[in-house]
């Protein structure tokens, strides 16, 4: 089973990696973790401005940022995980990602933004349930 993990470094992204390390164990055979961490695209002006060096150079330092309490969770729990990183549309990234990777399962955190905001702001997790094939577990 693979099961792709999203995070951001949060606690709540670790909280729910932990959740899908421990699904991946509790299956017969141990699952698979795909974890993927998304970066906001630049604005394209700033872009253009910085240069493609720099652009790169400031993905790699946020990706670097967000999966190192993911990292440093796996490496002692020994789990078997791929790290994909994207920049780009929060949302699409992840979508994209269990997608091409054929993930079974989706476990995320939610940020709790609460209903008002999640609707004035369209929240990343209902984007993924809205438009995945594949259960999604939101983890609080």
């Amino acid at each position: 089973m693979k099961i792709l993990v999203p995070v951001d470094g949060s606690d709540i992204s670790t909280r729910a990696l932990k959740h899908g390390v421990e699904l991946a164990r509790a299956f017969g055979k141990p699952g698979r973790l795909v974890v993927v961490v998304v970066d906001d695209t630049l604005f394209p002006g700033a872009e253009r401005k910085m240069g493609p060096e720099a652009a790169n150079a400031y993905h790699a330092e946020n990706f670097a940022r967000m999966l190192a309490p993911a990292k440093k969770l796996l490496a002692r729990g020994k789990a078997d995980a791929e790290f994909v990183e994207i920049a780009g549309d929060v949302a699409e990234g992840i979508l994209e990602t269990a997608a091409g990777h054929k993930a079974d399962l989706i476990v995320m955190g939610s940020r709790g933004a609460g209903a008002i905001k999640g609707a004035l702001l369209g929240s990343v997790s209902m984007k993924v349930l809205s438009d995945t094939q594949v259960p999604v577990t939101i983890v609080h």
